[in-house]
């Protein structure tokens, strides 16, 4: 398969040691990146800022520089833990993809980065929707901090070549340049947190090497990885969307919504934050018939990713509740008090009373609200009664 650095990725890929200095000149420049930062940055002054941008003369200097100390603060701030769990095995330097489901805008793959800082591994490279570059600096920042481009607003006719692109970059940069990857496991975040890895990305993901895709996912060495945020910031604006939604099919997020969004995500309280990561799919893959077709080999991707994204939950009792709610059962009820159902339905209550929309239906609000923290839950014991299912067929 000829890839690799004969390749031009220019398009997409981060930016390049020797660029940094330029895009800094330019970020520090720009009217609009200092009007967005400046007030997050107090009580260090824009010059103090500036100074420390200016020097840094790689992407890792900017890591460290810039973004570790301004990350550190906002965990601080707006976590009361941030815990990573089976990190150990990335120490050796080689490539991985990892795959993980998708809650918050930024912060998904802010905080595994910061992780893998704090544990002295290189950190990961970001996939990133064009959807989301609204201005020139944010798309300068990213870059910066190690974004490559995934490009959503091509025509049909160009889908192919630009989702061919892209295969090829993920498979150069993870097994030439031994870099790892993160990408969500589908296109925007599961909104109701039913978790579900899209064939499509899969698809994409062989397209380097097309006529055997099992071969082409295994040299990805794809990781599952599971987040948990005790509290979603965005939940009730996950909401109002899909009451917004429901009553009007037509309805879009404009840019100024997706603003919201990333702002609410970042400063919003999140609790305790865990990032798990499963067992790699490979063992699944060898264990493809040798006659399956693509069709099959994806399934059995997607079916592996999505199994252990919801066996490595990390779970509190607001999730429990949430799924005795949608089940209307007593399950976990040994997992929370009296005292936990009741600050869940006031918490629950606080975020509908955020919403301001016209008409606004609080029934449907509330179910919505309890299935993005019982979704989970479900999912998990799904993945436990399968799992039993297959070890009782194979016994």
């Amino acid at each position: 398969m000829e890839t690799g650095n004969k390749q031009n990725f220019d398009d997409i890929r981060p930016l390049h040691d020797s660029e940094v200095p330029s895009a800094i000149g330019s970020l520090i420049n720009n009217f609009y990146f200092r009007r967005a930062v400046e007030p997050l940055l107090k009580p260090i002054t824009w010059e103090m800022f500036s100074g420390s941008m200016l020097s840094c003369k790689s992407v890792y200097d900017f890591q460290r520089t810039i973004i570790y100390p301004f990350m550190k603060q906002l965990i601080a701030k707006t976590t009361s833990e941030l815990t990573g769990i089976g990190f150990e095995e990335f120490k050796g330097g080689s490539g991985h993809l990892f795959i993980s489901n998708h809650r918050d805008i930024v912060l998904d793959a802010a905080f595994l980065n910061i992780l893998f800082f704090d544990k002295g591994i290189n950190t990961s490279e970001i996939a990133i929707g064009d959807n989301l570059l609204i201005y020139p600096w944010i798309t300068d920042l990213v870059r910066l901090n190690k974004s490559f481009i995934v490009k959503r607003g091509v025509s049909v006719r160009e889908m192919l070549d630009t989702s061919r692109h892209l295969s090829e970059y993920i498979y150069d940069t993870i097994t030439r340049r031994n870099q790892s990857i993160w990408i969500a496991q589908r296109e925007g975040r599961a909104k109701d947190s039913d978790d579900k890895t899209q064939t499509s990305l899969l698809k994409m993901l062989t397209l380097y090497n097309s006529s055997k895709p099992a071969e082409a996912l295994r040299s990805l060495n794809i990781v599952p990885l599971s987040i948990t945020y005790e509290f979603d910031p965005c939940d009730y604006l996950k909401a109002r969307e899909y009451q917004l939604k429901r009553d009007n099919p037509g309805y879009k997020k404009s840019q100024a919504d997706d603003i919201e969004n990333m702002q609410t995500g970042i400063l919003g309280y999140k609790g305790k934050v865990f990032f798990k990561f499963g067992n790699r799919i490979n063992e699944n893959l060898s264990l493809v018939d040798a006659n399956a077709n693509r069709a099959e080999i994806l399934e059995i991707a997607t079916k592996a990713i999505d199994a252990e994204i919801y066996k490595n939950y990390v779970f509190f009792p607001i999730n429990y509740i949430a799924y005795d709610l949608m089940e209307n059962s007593n399950s976990f009820a040994g997992q929370y008090t009296e005292e936990d159902k009741l600050f869940f339905n006031n918490y629950i209550d606080g975020q509908i009373a955020k919403i301001k929309i016209p008409d606004k239906d609080y029934g449907f609000l509330r179910k919505k609200l309890i299935e993005m923290y019982g979704n989970t839950v479900k999912n998990f014991v799904s993945a436990q009664k399968a799992q039993a299912e297959g070890e009782k067929a194979k016994g």
